[in-house]
């Protein structure tokens, strides 16, 4: 049985960090393609940063510099660094996952790409 459950949120004020947990159980998170997304109030679900098996990586152009995604084959963890935050990044992240997807397909998708496996959410508060 597959899970992800996030840890870590929580509110800091803007320029601060936070370190946002995915514990994974059913699968090893080595093995699989990871990412996080984020969903702001009134905007669509959006890809904030992929990792391949490869450890080849992605990230939203919004959040390059700022954000670092990581995974702990050892610990079966998926990591999010998000440095220098700002108001606009508030909102729930999301842990996902997909045993089907690899490499560029994982870190670059096509059109109509969809993760199979979600998290319920871990909720990111910005204050100015």
């Amino acid at each position: 049985q597959v899970e992800l459950v996030e840890s870590g949120g929580g509110s800091v004020q803007s320029g601060g960090s936070l370190r946002l947990t995915c514990e994974a159980s059913g699968f090893n998170v080595s093995t699989y393609c990871m990412a996080w997304f984020r969903q702001a109030p009134g905007k669509e679900r959006e890809a904030v940063a992929r990792i391949a098996t490869d450890g080849s990586a992605s990230y939203a152009d919004s959040v390059k510099g700022r954000f670092t995604i990581s995974r702990d084959s050892a610990k079966n963890t998926l990591y999010l660094q998000m440095n220098s935050l700002k108001a606009e990044d508030t909102a729930p992240f999301y842990c996902a996952a997909d045993h089907r997807w690899d490499g560029r397909i994982c870190y670059s998708p096509p059109p109509g790409y969809a993760m199979t496996y979600w998290g319920k959410g871990a909720l990111v508060t910005i204050s100015s």
